[in-house]
């Protein structure tokens, strides 16, 4: 299938360097091109396999290729996709190349928030499955491990547990998990999909366009979004299998689900009820919100229709202690807990934390803003903050649009932000750090940005 093609990769980061070096494990004739300086590790690894690449901009060659690779940052409307589509070019994402030499079944995990901690619980769950059952889970895809990465590694009796962005999704036209996962549906990435929810959400439908009947699509039942989309079913639709908090309205509308009873997570098909865990259990590990209650049901669903044990969907729950930058306890220090949320980068993510995180806030937002409304949170500003430091591109909107509810202190630097609240934090108060934006004004990734305040407030705590 790929054996002699030529083959374009657009981007040269984690993603497209992982397709480089899969196509050319296939086969293929590749040429690597990006619009920026490569780094020296990055060349180092395309001159070993013997990669041409070029960098700081995109020459011609890019069209002699039978198809394109395109890194899901890349933005739809640069000149070099808008080139390769005026020319005709097929473009695929790093992710459906992945799959299409993928042997294992997939699990695909998408959605406006949750999709990491919920990837990563599945795959947490397969993994105590499959250490019984003689097969591993492998973790991929938006959660900073490229798909093309590790297929070469799997075996027809294995499982992928992949996590999407709707970016990832774009470009996947045959793309086929064998059980998708859709954990809301909230505004976000606007900027990219023209202020439209609509396009937004069609993206992220695009994990299910190519399932089949005996395929199931595990979705929130709670979130208005995906009740209305799905709600009645309808023609073309794999098994549906939603979650919910409300175990009453969703036992009166589906015979498959998995809920909240008795203190704890069950699900149930066809009347055959299955509790998997107690809450005592589940939040032993200080796994705290009603987001990740979410999460956990969308888990428990998917390892039931996968056939997993009950006993080991208990066993990684309940060992379950969280995701790095996902509302991390950092450390405390004269009685003032230090929150890392740095994978907040969207308004709704940062709603959640607002609501989740106990204690007096002290709250550091900001980056590169996607076009939400920060007035939309006022409501949780003025009952739950108390100081509100802001920082990076956005931090005149963010300050404007709170200024009838708090007066934001600017800082210019996330080291003068926590500083700020160090300053003035009390026993007893969060300091949280959650921008609700992109990292993209002030460093490479949400990673990086949770690192530097790890590091920030390490100094200290």
């Amino acid at each position: 299938m790929l054996e002699g093609r030529l083959v374009s990769v657009i981007g040269a980061r984690r993603s497209g360097i992982a397709a480089a070096i899969l196509l050319r494990d296939r086969g293929a004739a590749v040429f690597v091109s990006d619009s920026a300086p490569i780094a020296e590790q990055e060349r180092e690894m395309l001159r070993n396999i013997g990669v041409v690449y070029e960098e700081n901009g995109h020459s011609e060659k890019v069209l002699d290729a039978d198809f394109a690779i395109v890194s899901p940052g890349i933005s739809p409307t640069a000149p070099v996709i808008q080139r390769l589509e005026e020319e005709g070019m097929t473009i695929h994402s790093e992710i459906e190349l992945a799959s299409w030499v993928c042997p294992a079944p997939i699990v695909g995990v998408t959605g406006t928030d949750g999709k990491t901690t919920t990837a990563l619980l599945i795959a947490a769950i397969c993994g105590y499955d499959g250490a019984a059952r003689g097969y591993h889970a492998f973790s991929a895809g938006n959660i900073g491990v490229p798909f093309s990465s590790v297929v070469g590694k799997m075996t027809q009796n294995d499982i992928a547990v992949v996590e999407l962005s709707s970016y990832q999704l774009e470009r996947c036209d045959t793309f086929h998990p064998e059980v998708a996962v859709i954990t809301n549906i909230m505004p976000d990435h606007l900027d990219r999909y023209g202020g439209s929810l609509e396009r937004y959400s069609e993206a992220k439908y695009r994990i299910f366009r190519n399932q089949r009947p005996n395929d199931w699509l595990v979705y929130n039942y709670d979130n208005p979004t995906l009740r209305e989309r799905f709600s009645g079913g309808g023609r073309g639709l794999p098994g549906l299998f939603p979650f919910s908090t409300d175990a009453g309205r969703i036992a009166a509308d589906s015979e498959r689900y998995a809920t909240v009873e008795d203190e704890g997570i069950v699900t149930v098909i066809d009347g055959q009820k299955e509790r998997v865990i107690g809450f005592q259990d589940l939040f032993k590990r200080s796994f705290r919100g009603s987001h990740n209650l979410e999460n956990v049901l969308a888990a428990a669903a998917a390892a039931r229709v996968l056939r997993i044990g009950a006993s080991s969907a208990h066993k990684a729950l309940g060992n379950f202690a969280g995701v790095e930058h996902r509302q991390e306890l950092v450390g405390t220090s004269g009685g003032i807990e230090w929150i890392n949320d740095s994978k907040a980068t969207n308004l709704n993510a940062l709603r959640r934390a607002l609501q989740s995180v106990p204690g007096n806030i002290l709250l550091i937002a900001g980056g590169r803003a996607k076009g939400d409304d920060f007035s939309d949170i006022a409501g949780e500003v003025r009952e739950r903050v108390s100081k509100l430091v802001v920082f990076g591109e956005s931090k005149e909107t963010i300050a404007g649009a709170l200024s009838p509810f708090i007066v934001a202190e600017r800082a210019d630097s996330l080291e003068e932000a926590v500083e700020l609240c160090r300053s003035s934090a009390c026993k007893g108060d969060t300091v949280l750090f959650s921008p609700g934006c992109s990292s993209f004004d002030m460093f490479e990734n949400f990673e990086e940005r949770g690192k530097a305040f790890k590091d920030l407030v390490r100094e200290f705590v």
